[in-house]
């Protein structure tokens, strides 16, 4: 649990990581080897700050938002350590897989934790990355979640036995048959495009079958015409 103390060690970082940030930016070039030090302490404080308001309990969406700001940073900078893939991952299965509860009440359902989190799983690229972001689409009942996830997907590109393309042709099927979701379908379409790119093509009919029943199904002009003009694209990569 979260304790007082805990909050206020955490809040005193926070307040104390810009300072250090400012005084590694304006000490001089002499002393290369302690530049090095402070940038390598600077990124452990940051990472014991994500680590902690990420599996903050009890659970909070504002201390969650921090986490994924921090994070952003990070990325930005160019690090995507195990240690942020692994706060991601915990972030995106935010009440679906790691579920905290009171008096029998999901308390820590956070649809915008997850979304922003599949988002940054995507700009990490690595094949866990994309193993995580499976998860998120399997097991998800967010539609705004679910379609962020697919986004990344696509960004990320890898399509190993056809496993990212059919899970996501399978997504939009099924929520084709209960509530076609526009979105959700835009963004599949755009991912089966940026995959078929990055792997010369997808072999996989059953996603070609998705993209017809998209053209023809009981979405809005655009997404049709935009599943339509998919389907010549492919046809580039026979």
């Amino acid at each position: 649990m979260l304790t007082f103390k805990r909050f206020l060690i955490i809040a005193a970082v926070i307040l104390v990581l810009p300072v250090m940030v400012t005084a590694q930016t304006g000490s001089s070039s002499g002393n290369r080897e302690m530049s090095v030090e402070q940038s390598y302490l600077q990124e452990s404080v940051e990472l014991m700050i994500i680590s902690e308001l990420s599996r903050s309990y009890p659970p909070s969406r504002d201390m969650k938002m921090v986490a994924l700001e921090y994070i952003a940073d990070a990325i930005d900078r160019g690090n995507k350590s195990d240690e942020i893939r692994s706060a991601l991952e915990y972030l995106s299965l935010e009440g679906v897989v790691n579920v905290s509860r009171e008096n029998g009440r999901v308390i820590n359902n956070f649809p915008d934790v997850r979304r922003s989190a599949a988002t940054y799983l995507g700009l990490l690229g690595t094949a866990e990355a994309k193993d995580t972001l499976l998860k998120v689409v399997n097991r998800d009942t967010e539609p705004m979640v679910i379609t962020e996830a697919i986004r990344s997907l696509g960004i990320i590109g890898m399509n190993n036995a056809d496993e990212v393309t059919t899970t996501i042709a399978l997504t939009v099927n099924r929520f084709n048959m209960l509530n076609p979701d526009n979105f959700m379908a835009l963004s599949a379409l755009d991912a089966f495009s940026r995959i078929a790119a990055a792997n010369n093509g997808i072999k996989d009919r059953y996603v070609v079958e998705t993209i017809l029943k998209i053209s023809e199904g009981a979405y809005i002009r655009p997404v049709q015409d935009r599943a339509k003009e998919l389907i010549t694209e492919l046809k580039k990569y026979e």
